[in-house]
């Protein structure tokens, strides 16, 4: 059973109890009505990424689906959160690639993403052999990983929100969602 097919999607729910904040931050990604079973980091070999709207249409009601899946909640009035996914694809279509899940409180969107993606693109260097300073900055690494040939493409998707006002939950969530 390996996954043919991924979308990407992002949510927030802000409610006064935390698993109704949860529900609505599911909602707001388009897979609240789904069983979602967690799984670990590898993306696929051959594996090919659609939209979210294209996936949601591949799935029913109830059915049971894959996903790496980053989520953070406060209930803290003004604390910034954030859940990041990140994806790194190798060159040879037959490789699996790596996700990764970033869930962090204090980081901006941005901060939040780059990081889950540098976590991905350097779980798939270390596999392919590739040298790097783990020590330098993302950009200066994200060039040499894609110097080398031997990675195509990074990317990721990122949910940040600040906490509500009243102290009601907040919950973001970053989702890839794999298709049988």
């Amino acid at each position: 059973m390996v996954p043919q097919k991924v979308f990407f999607t992002g949510g927030t729910g802000v409610h006064k109890d935390r698993l109704a904040s949860f529900e609505a931050a599911l909602r707001s990604a388009g897979i609240e009505k789904f069983n979602i079973v967690y799984v670990s980091s590898i993306f696929p070999p051959n594996c090919v990424e659609i939209t979210r709207e294209e996936g949601l249409k591949l799935l029913k009601p109830g059915e049971i689906i894959y996903a790496v899946m980053a989520r953070n909640d406060t209930n803290e009035p003004k604390r910034l959160i954030s859940a990041a996914v990140g994806l790194a694809v190798p060159e040879e279509k037959n490789h699996y690639g790596y996700l990764s899940e970033h869930h962090s409180y204090g980081e901006t969107e941005l901060q939040s993403g780059e990081y889950a993606e540098d976590l991905a693109a350097t779980m798939l260097a270390t596999t392919l052999g590739i040298e790097f300073d783990p020590d330098t900055a993302w950009q200066e690494r994200e060039q040499i990983y894609k110097a080398s040939g031997k990675i195509i493409k990074t990317s990721q998707i990122c949910t940040s929100d600040i906490g509500d006002p009243h102290g009601k939950w907040t919950t973001v969530l970053a989702a890839a969602v794999f298709i049988m």
